[in-house]
């Protein structure tokens, strides 16, 4: 282990040359606060749906992405879908319910100390009025065929939480009536007052346990119907506790069921971001101005056949849009935490272009490590006029300096992500960034230097250097895990005296994340 920690100092002395005249400065004091950091990154992430959690190593991926990324609630679709076994009917058309499936899921959730961020739906199909589905596992995306006993099952299955989890942890959870009813067809069959219908319907339900819970929607895709939802309830006065909806940074569409469109990453340096922030402004200028935002899903695009989810360039991609985004959402659930994600049915190759933080044999991708280093940050920001970086402090006096350039080096229109992403990449390089802290308390520190980047934690680069086999061996994940870990590159011990002045220079290149970690002795 000594040997591979002189061997990536050594090569991080190489990559960074440490000098003078600086095109980048990150001045901070330790002493300035700008309050308490604002971990919204962190509050939710998303699963494909609900039966792939019944999975051991869907459960396992999860357990760590808790570990290391400490996300606090879990979203997914399918929760009422027939392969979850909650619903039927008996000969003379009275429901049955079912949870045991339910319980498995909820039961492994709350364990890990996380919460359900409960998509309700979709239809079950001895509830539904019609056929249409959605994905490889078919999901009914009708009307009920009876809204009492829609409102009934959200009731039934709204008290069962109740009485496993208790009442102050539901109060805790979120209900999000259905997913993305704006794409008709795609994920709902009928119209836009229908699902308004079926939002109070299943509002009723929620509300009948325990007014307190909080329910909310649309769930829209694009950001779409964010006044329109607002308004119906207040003229209606029908409950909602929050605004739900989506935004991908792709140019055009908004559903992919097969993984078969080609996509081109948005030039818009406010893609998805933009999005957000004018759903706050229609949320503050709505006749209720304080409900909760949350973006239930985002990603650089909407497809699973995607390969820029498995580039490095991601990593930066997330941290940029998540800045930009600020105090605006309450919370922006990434899509999704893995590759073990069903909607266009199995896939057949280790790294496909797919949602997932982690590829389906858990291998980490470059996107995973913005959230492992963000965990890392302290719980007390410092005032910072970088705009592409977090400074923070925790109480023990250790500093956290998290930075990154996103350059978004797409070709543009004349070519897809499907052909770009695949290709080797090199980064070019982007000039030299110092950063200095002043005030710091002195004594000896040991520094952390992390990085993600071109063939740094960049797991889809080994993939390609064993020329894209269709599976990989036991030997090979094992080995592209290891070299994709997110160690420290260097590790060294230093002294703060004098003024109490940190500085550190180093060139960046194009997309390249670092966090340097003041670990006080």
């Amino acid at each position: 282990m000594k040997k591979l920690l002189i061997l990536a100092g050594v090569l991080f002395i190489s990559i960074y040359s440490f000098g003078q005249n600086a095109n980048r400065i990150i001045k901070v004091d330790f002493k300035k606060e700008a309050g308490k950091l604002n971990t919204m990154f962190k509050e939710c992430i998303g699963a494909g749906r609900a039966n792939e959690g019944l999975r051991a190593d869907w459960q396992q991926q999860l357990a760590m992405v808790k570990k290391e990324c400490d996300f606090k609630y879990l979203r997914f679709h399918g929760l009422l879908t027939d392969d979850m076994a909650i619903y039927r009917e008996d000969e003379k058309g009275n429901p049955e319910y079912n949870y045991q499936y339910v319980d498995v899921l909820f039961d492994f959730i709350v364990s890990l100390k996380m919460k359900p961020f409960v998509e309700l739906g979709f239809m079950p199909n001895a509830l539904a009025s019609g056929k249409e589905t959605i994905f490889w596992w078919r999901g009914n995306v009708t009307p009920p065929k009876d809204y009492k006993k829609w409102e009934d099952l959200i009731r039934n299955l709204t008290a069962h939480f109740k009485k496993r989890y208790g009442d102050e942890e539901v109060k805790t959870w979120y209900f999000e009536v259905w997913n993305e009813p704006n794409l008709s067809p795609g994920f709902w069959s009928s119209t836009q007052d229908e699902y308004y219908k079926l939002y109070d319907y299943a509002v009723r339900g929620v509300k009948a346990v325990n007014p307190a819970y909080k329910v909310g929607g649309p769930a829209t895709a694009g950001a779409a119907w964010v006044p329109e939802t607002i308004a119906f309830c207040a003229k209606n006065n029908v409950p909602i506790d929050f605004i739900s909806t989506h935004a991908y940074g792709v140019k055009h569409g908004y559903l992919d069921e097969f993984g078969t469109s080609g996509t081109i990453l948005s030039k818009d340096e406010f893609s998805v971001s933009g999005e957000v922030l004018n759903s706050r402004k229609q949320i503050t200028e709505s006749a209720k101005p304080n409900l909760e935002l949350h973006y239930t899903e985002w990603s650089s695009s909407y497809t699973p056949a995607d390969p820029i989810h498995d580039s490095y360039h991601s990593a930066a991609y997330i941290l940029q849009k998540l800045k930009q985004v600020g105090n605006e959402a309450n919370s922006m659930s990434y899509w999704v935490f893995t590759d073990i994600f069903e909607e266009a049915g199995p896939r057949f190759t280790p790294f496909h272009g797919g949602f997932g933080l982690l590829n389906t044999q858990g291998i980490k991708k470059p996107a995973y490590f913005s959230y492992y280093l963000m965990n890392k940050l302290g719980e007390t920001e410092l005032q910072n006029s970088d705009k592409n970086s977090w400074v923070s402090k925790d109480k023990n006096s250790n500093v956290q300096v998290l930075l990154w350039d996103f350059t978004n080096t797409h070709p543009g229109d004349k070519e897809l992500n499907q052909t770009y992403y695949i290709k080797d990449l090199p980064s070019k390089e982007k000039g030299k960034v110092k950063v200095e802290i002043d005030g710091m308390q002195k004594g000896k520190y040991v520094l952390e230097i992390y990085k993600v980047g071109y063939k740094e934690n960049d797991a889809y680069a080994d993939y390609l250097a064993m020329n894209k086999p269709s599976q990989l061996t036991r030997e090979q994940v094992n080995s592209i895990k290891e070299k994709n870990n997110g160690a420290p590159i260097l590790t060294e011990k230093i002294t703060i005296d004098g003024k109490g002045t940190f500085s550190k220079e180093f060139k960046i290149n194009e997309n390249d994340v670092v966090m340097l970690n003041l670990i006080k002795q």
